[in-house]
């Protein structure tokens, strides 16, 4: 955090005020930009939250939204897709509905993430 605090004072002025929307509890940017993308649309969101028999998830959103923000560097091995997918399960016999999104979609198309994030928390669930 005092690395990031350095980084920011380093800005110009107008851009400093950004540093009110990083959440240390953030594991990476892309779920940082999820975060935002969610709170811009009115979600209720909460992060690093451990769901019993499937483990810590990146974002849960209004209670019963899961999002998670995979990258390559940690989600391309067979054994970690694997993983990913008996815990998307756990989760689905649980109620709850999984989004996992690849950070090049957040980081680079993100017009079509938030229109999914739009699609899936704005209409009435189900």
């Amino acid at each position: 955090m005092d690395e990031l605090d350095e980084l920011f004072a380093t800005l110009p002025r107008r851009l400093r005020r950004l540093r009110a929307l990083i959440d240390a509890r953030a594991e990476s940017g892309p779920e940082t930009f999820v975060r935002l993308m969610l709170r811009a649309l009115g979600r209720s969101v909460e992060l690093q939250v451990a769901i019993h028999g499937v483990g810590r998830v990146d974002l849960l959103v209004d209670g019963w939204l899961i999002v998670e923000c995979d990258s390559r560097a940690h989600h391309s091995d067979p054994a970690t897709r694997r993983r990913d997918r008996l815990r998307d399960l756990e989760a689905a016999r649980q109620g709850y509905v999984t989004l996992r999104l690849d950070a090049e979609d957040i980081l680079w198309r993100s017009e079509v993430v938030i229109d999914a994030l739009k699609a899936l928390t704005l209409r009435p669930r189900r």
